[in-house]
């Protein structure tokens, strides 16, 4: 009736920010007189029947065995890393060439291709990535011992910070205030982006690989050679767990975009899939058998990528754990990034042509035409 209605209207109206997980209910009496009451408004939480049901329909969705990679050439050596802007428009490479590139690719596949060159490191350029607040600027990080913030627009640098050791690893804080920066020397420096300065240095006496914070910025993830993922608060860096996540060194980590997990690549050819608000592992994927070596989520978190030394790029449900559709490689991959906006996977490698020398290449997963 029309106050059981109102009733519903309200209750979902104040809980608009619960989880899809779960399932509004209402339970209602009827009398013999054929007046029905609203007894109450219940959240049941479905069995994991129902979610595996709910992925199952999603893989049918989105037919990955017909979908195809296209190949994009231009620089000198192998590409270390790849990662889209926040629009999804653009796609930057970064290379042992010591140069990065920006693409301009339209998601569907139509169009020309255009891409400019970033000129100026002296070393590899081993890491990238976008501001997430703006489409046209990156930052990248070099073995020359310099960070650099780049216009896209123009090719041009506009900030470099002199640090103290070989740049591996870099990642923005979700607001685009604050970068972070890892070295060769287990060295993590902080950068705030409007003076490009660093606010926080920190040593540590372990090997520290990729590094990564939590949607929210409030936590920073570290991966660590001793199998661990530190967990620290964000901005004191104070400790706030130790993740005892695999058997061998850890050396990737991703962030599901809906910001319910994250997931860690190792060694031990193991990824593992983490609740980030209970810190506990939910899930293993086992498909790979090197080394895992880059690891993503898809836009709607629904798909995880992960590559190593296998000849193939895994894409599994989140959800099931089972294996949806394996890209074949030809060398072993060192970056997998999906686009913001679609399902297109961007990936590199060790590609090598006939005479053994690098190829320089990138590819995109996901087009119907190759």
């Amino acid at each position: 009736n029309k106050n059981q209605r109102i009733a519903l209207q309200n209750f979902r109206e104040k809980n608009t920010s619960l989880s899809y997980s779960y399932l509004c209910v209402s339970i209602v009496i009827t009398h013999c007189s054929q007046q029905s009451q609203l007894l109450g408004i219940f959240l049941l939480k479905p069995e994991k029947s129902a979610s595996r049901f709910v992925a199952s329909t999603m893989e049918e969705q989105i037919p990955f065995k017909n979908l195809h990679s296209r190949e994009y050439s231009g620089h000198k050596k192998k590409v270390h890393s790849v990662a889209w802007n926040c629009t999804g428009t653009k796609l930057a490479s970064g290379s042992v060439d010591q140069t990065a590139r920006i693409w301009q690719i339209e998601p569907h596949g139509h169009g020309k291709v255009k891409d400019i060159e970033l000129k100026g490191h002296t070393d590899s350029v081993d890491q990238l990535c976008w501001d997430p607040k703006h489409a046209d600027l990156i930052a990248t990080a070099s073995g020359d011992k310099t960070v650099r913030l780049w216009d896209a627009r123009s090719g041009k640098c506009s900030q470099q910070a002199e640090l103290s050791g070989e740049n591996i690893n870099i990642t923005y804080k979700p607001d685009g205030t604050h970068v972070a920066v890892g070295n060769r020397d287990d060295e993590l420096t902080i950068l705030d982006v409007r003076k490009f300065k660093p606010i926080h240095r920190r040593k540590f006496n372990y090997e520290v690989n990729e590094i990564a914070w939590n949607m929210t910025g409030e936590m920073f993830f570290l991966t660590t050679g001793n199998g661990t993922v530190e967990v620290l608060s964000y901005p004191s860096l104070r400790p706030l767990d130790t993740l005892m996540a695999h058997t061998a060194g850890c050396y990737c980590i991703a962030i599901d975009p809906m910001g319910r997990y994250f997931a860690v690549g190792s060694a031990d050819s193991l990824v593992s899939l983490w609740d980030i608000s209970e810190m506990l592992c939910v899930r293993t994927f086992t498909k790979l058998e090197w080394p895992v070596r880059t690891i993503g989520f898809n836009y709607t978190g629904d798909f995880i990528a992960s590559a190593s030394e296998d000849l193939f790029i895994d894409i599994s449900n989140v959800q099931t754990g089972r294996t949806v559709h394996q890209i074949p490689c030809r060398a072993a991959m060192n970056s997998v990034e999906w686009n913001p906006k679609y399902n297109l996977l961007a990936y590199a490698g060790d590609d090598k042509n006939k005479y053994q020398a690098d190829e320089g290449v990138f590819r995109i997963f996901g087009f119907e035409n190759a």
